[in-house]
């Protein structure tokens, strides 16, 4: 029994558990964290009351550093107090606990620094998913402190962007996608502006006697399979499906996105139209009308509940034209005025027919009809 050497023992071990259970915590903490993103899936850990990331850094330090040089400074202590301690003791003694510091100390810094790098690593990877346009990224919260919080408004940020990203989806199917960024563009205000446009109206022939002929899922089916192949050709060619009434459909090209080719886009499209639903959709048979002219394109409605649409003479005459166009060889019509507004290339594969007052209006109208493969007209 050496009475001398206990409490140099004593300090020996104190400051040994000391170093180890920081080490051992710190492993534990990094073994855990799976267990522990699980018991925090789905919510956000509770605000740190005080302290946090900070505490955590000026403990480790603590028991990093601070200790083992509280050794070195308790071991001078004592070879002054004794005064019998040599040299060469006092010496190994310094360099023992130099050692403790330089690599334990190191040990327990770069196992603290890992703490905190790793949840900030896992929310910049994120951050880059995200800007690449995957709004369904979420990491795992595996913190107590403040990064855990940061994960956790990460995952909610990434929550609403994925909820805001859906919205705009669905908005831009139901009023159009070019509707959709003007409407998040600019102030969405009743009322609109005069454009010249070209509008394509197209319906489908003898729906009355095919709704009660047929059954209503029938019905929708073919429905369905009709308006697919117009909003195809009509997006193909730069337009907007402005909307949907019962068994037709309003395209408008020119807005709200102005357009200088809006009239061979609007005839190209109706000659693509009429080709496919005769060679695709032979059980719906479909009467197309193409007009061009001035009308006003903007929001109608309440301030409560609007819509944007075009309403004008063009609008009106595209739809006498379809009504005339159902009884037509080729099932589409347009007005000259329309050739005459489209490209020279365009225009090459239409050709007046004939002069006809349209129901509701004063002036007449010259048709025209698609030529055939042979060059002939194909309308009236």
């Amino acid at each position: 029994m050496q009475p001398e050497v206990v409490l140099t023992e004593f300090l020996v071990v104190a400051f040994a558990a000391v170093v180890v259970c920081a080490i051992a915590y710190l492993f534990g903490e990094f073994a855990l964290r799976p267990y522990v993103a699980l018991a925090l899936a789905g919510t956000a850990p509770p605000k740190p009351v005080s302290g946090g990331v900070n505490r955590r850094m000026l403990l480790f330090w603590c028991l990093g550093t601070g200790v083992p040089v509280a050794g070195l400074v308790v071991t001078a202590v004592l070879a002054w107090v004794r005064g019998d301690v040599s040299t060469t003791k006092l010496a190994v003694s310094v360099i023992a606990l130099g050692l403790v510091v330089l690599c334990f100390g190191l040990l327990v810094t770069v196992f603290t620094a890992r703490s905190v790098v790793n949840p900030i690593s896992s929310v910049r990877d994120a951050l880059g998913r995200v800007r690449a346009g995957d709004f369904t990224v979420e990491i795992p919260v595996y913190d107590g402190t403040e990064l855990g919080l940061l994960q956790a408004g990460f995952n909610d940020m990434t929550a609403g962007l994925a909820e805001r990203e859906r919205l705009r989806d669905l908005f831009g199917r139901h009023v159009g996608h070019d509707v959709a960024v003007e409407a998040m563009r600019t102030s969405a205000e009743l009322g609109g502006t005069v454009r010249t446009v070209s509008v394509l109206f197209v319906d489908l022939v003898g729906s009355t006697a095919l709704a009660a002929s047929r059954p209503p899922e029938e019905v929708v089916g073919l429905l369905n399979r009709f308006f697919a192949v117009v909003v195809d050709e009509v997006d193909r060619h730069h337009g907007l499906v402005n909307k949907f009434v019962g068994d037709a459909a309003l395209a408008v090209f020119g807005a709200p996105a102005p357009r200088g080719d809006h009239a061979t886009c609007a005839l190209a499209a109706g000659r693509a139209i009429a080709r496919r639903l005769a060679a695709e959709v032979p059980d719906g048979p479909a009467g197309i009308g193409v007009a061009t002219g001035d009308a006003v394109a903007g929001n109608v409605g309440d301030p409560r509940r609007f819509e944007y649409t075009v309403i004008g003479d063009p609008v009106n005459e595209a739809a006498r034209l379809t009504e005339l166009a159902k009884h037509a060889p080729g099932r589409l019509l347009a007005s000259w005025t329309a050739v005459e507004s489209a490209a020279a290339a365009e225009a090459a594969w239409w050709t007046a027919t004939r002069d006809v007052t349209l129901r509701g209006r004063t002036r007449p109208t010259t048709l025209a009809s698609p030529r055939q493969a042979d060059g002939s007209p194909a309308g009236p």
